[in-house]
């Protein structure tokens, strides 16, 4: 298991200005001890969402909805990041209850180079426009 603690210290928690998140590559046993540690949210490393996405985006996706719903479980915010793309974010943001952000970089820069950055700004926003 491989966790990356961006803010690990809980001295930070009490400036208003700063939130606390684990980084898991892990889907479920992290939740927990995020928690536990005083973490405000946890993204979810989606690269195997986006590697299973084209061959059985259901498949790919079931792993991801069970760990939203345990950090909900444990009072955590959901962030997701890595791989998301035009192709893929529209279905991750549909599914996956209660996300709160998304890191796009790579993926909107490539894009950008086609589409332009305000066009491309666009779609993603489009991506990310929910119902409910």
């Amino acid at each position: 298991m491989k966790t990356i603690a961006r803010v690990s210290n809980s001295q930070y928690r009490s400036n208003a200005s700063s939130r606390a998140f684990v980084a898991t590559s892990s889907l479920n046993c992290s939740l927990e001890y995020a928690a536990k540690a005083g973490a405000d949210r946890v993204e979810l490393y989606t690269e195997p969402y986006a590697s299973g996405y084209s061959a059985d985006r259901e498949k790919a996706i079931a792993p991801y909805i069970t760990a939203a719903v345990a950090a909900k479980q444990q009072g955590l915010g959901l962030n997701a990041g890595h791989d998301l793309s035009l192709e893929n974010l529209a279905y991750f943001a549909e599914k996956i209850p209660n996300l709160a952000e998304v890191s796009i970089g790579h993926a909107l820069i490539c894009d950008a180079l086609y589409l332009g950055l305000a066009e491309t700004i666009k779609r993603y926003k489009q991506c990310l426009e929910v119902d409910g």
